[in-house]
């Protein structure tokens, strides 16, 4: 019984701690950075940082929009954003921006999307590098 216990306690603990720190030491210790680019007629313009606690956005600017907010995508496309996590609403006139990334986990994503949800469209995004 001491073994059964001990092993499936101690095997996965170790497996999700080392799994755990080398995720958390690949993530926390480098942060991506991309340049935005318009997209679908829009001009977007400025530099991302994407760190594994925020995304801060500098030099900022964008098209105006009437709802437009930050995502991380794997993609450009509508169905890129559907299935990326929407960070917050993003002002198109303000060049320096930051927003926490609370319980975000960041290594799926390679994109920082600009987008308008209440017209359904992209209006720039940043490829991570």
């Amino acid at each position: 019984m001491k073994s059964q216990e001990q092993s499936p306690t101690s095997a996965p603990a170790e497996s999700a701690g080392e799994s755990a720190g080398e995720s958390a030491g690949e993530s926390a210790g480098e942060s991506r950075t991309g340049t935005f680019e318009g997209l679908n007629d829009k001009e977007v313009g400025g530099t991302v940082v994407v760190s594994d606690d925020a995304i801060v956005l500098s030099d900022f600017s964008s098209d105006e929009g009437p709802d437009l907010h930050v995502y991380l995508t794997s993609g450009t496309d509508e169905a890129a954003v559907a299935a990326g996590v929407e960070i917050d609403v993003v002002a198109y006139d303000e060049a320096s921006q930051s927003f926490a990334l609370d319980g975000v986990d960041v290594t799926g994503y390679d994109t920082v999307v600009i987008h308008c949800d209440k017209a359904k469209a992209v209006f720039g995004a940043a490829a991570l590098a």
